[in-house]
């Protein structure tokens, strides 16, 4: 390998990832081997990454859009409120915005608080790479932020990107530096690279192994399996029980990018990772979130290692119904319970708790 070449498309991953590529791609250029990236469509994500190779190239009419971080709630109480619908939701938490989106018609201060140090964190770590990578002044990198639309040319003039160049001037410009053929680019793309059986990178002779379990998405009891879709209990638990009863792995690391889901779940995972945690050291490797059920999960692990942009922590529980019978009688339609037990028809949306049901179902929030 002589060298690194990046060819981006939008990111949709969040910033978590974005300092842990960031990361390696300064890790790699200490090897003095090239680093060059190239975008057509760029905005502060990709310019992030981009940024930490040695040479960053766009076309000369390149969509590149850096105007600044932006957080947006929306509030659904006014359209539920018009269709008839009252949503009836507890909130164990001050910080526990998640029903505010059903309650509210605007910001509890507590959201807005919260929203104001994100767009902080990631609008200050902005400016501090880009800063560092370009040789800029604070000043001047929010000054690239807070003028435009930007010129390719002048980026380039003004030490932003290197120059513009189309693909096919990229590819002139790597040929040489791979020392093929005058006309032939000597590369491997991620696909194959990923492909490359293990065992090539394994030391050999090497008896132990450190075993990385991933674990991505909202949390539930029961699913497909672990996936970008989620993060099923019951396969994940199997998947730790497998790691602690092999005896050539020695460590675990558990790849967190969860923000939480079912408690119950959340719950019984917990459980299983402290005990492997008995057996052999784990380690939390939290990515862009790890929140609620995410954060609980991590609490079983020895240790736990963060990105400066993860969204991590726990604050609170919120559960809730909603209550459709003001839309029933707007629509014509109508449901009749036969029930037996006080709090049999807890979960009814046909009609609002009564005193008691509105009681058991906050102790029930309470204790989750």
């Amino acid at each position: 390998i002589c060298g690194l070449y990046i060819k981006m498309t939008p990111l949709a991953c969040g910033y978590g990832k974005i300092c842990e590529l960031r990361r390696q791609i300064e890790e790699f250029r200490k090897s003095g081997k090239f680093t060059v990236a190239y975008f057509e469509l760029g905005g502060l994500k990709e310019y992030l990454v981009a940024s930490a190779c040695e040479e960053l190239y766009v076309p000369p009419e390149a969509y590149f859009s850096i105007t600044g971080v932006v957080v947006e709630n929306s509030f659904l109480r006014g359209v539920l409120e018009k269709i008839g619908i009252e949503p009836q939701v507890q909130r164990i938490g001050k910080y526990k915005s998640a029903g505010d989106q059903l309650l509210r018609k605007d910001m509890s201060e507590a959201q807005r608080a919260v929203s104001e140090r994100l767009v902080e964190s990631i609008y200050d770590n902005f400016v501090a790479c880009i800063s560092k990578d370009k040789g800029k002044t604070v000043e001047e990198v929010e000054q690239l932020l807070n003028s435009g639309p930007h010129k390719v040319k002048d980026l380039a003039a003004d030490g932003w990107i290197t120059a513009p160049k189309y693909l096919n001037e990229i590819r002139d410009l790597l040929i040489p530096r791979t020392g093929g053929p005058g006309d032939v680019l000597q590369s491997v793309n991620y696909s194959k690279y990923l492909s490359t059986p293990a065992a090539l990178f394994e030391t050999k002779g090497a008896k132990h192994t450190v075993a990385v379990v991933r674990s991505a998405g909202a949390i539930s009891r029961e699913s497909s399996g672990v996936s970008s879709n989620g993060i099923a209990s019951n396969t994940f638990i199997r998947s730790i029980k497998r790691v602690k009863n092999d005896k050539q792995v020695k460590a675990v690391v558990i790849r967190i990018d969860s923000p939480g889901g079912d408690a119950l779940a959340s719950d019984l995972m917990w459980n299983e990772i402290r005990e492997l945690s008995k057996t052999k050291p784990v380690v939390a490797s939290m990515v862009d979130v790890a929140a609620s059920g995410g954060y609980y999960m991590s609490m079983a692990c020895d240790k736990i290692v963060a990105e400066p942009l993860t969204l991590t922590g726990s604050i609170g529980v919120v559960t809730g119904k909603f209550n459709m019978e003001e839309l029933n009688k707007k629509v014509g339609y109508n449901t009749e319970a036969v029930s037996r037990g006080k709090y049999a028809e807890l979960n009814t949306s046909s009609r609002s708790f009564n005193e008691l049901e509105e009681e058991y179902f906050r102790a029930g929030a309470q204790k989750a």
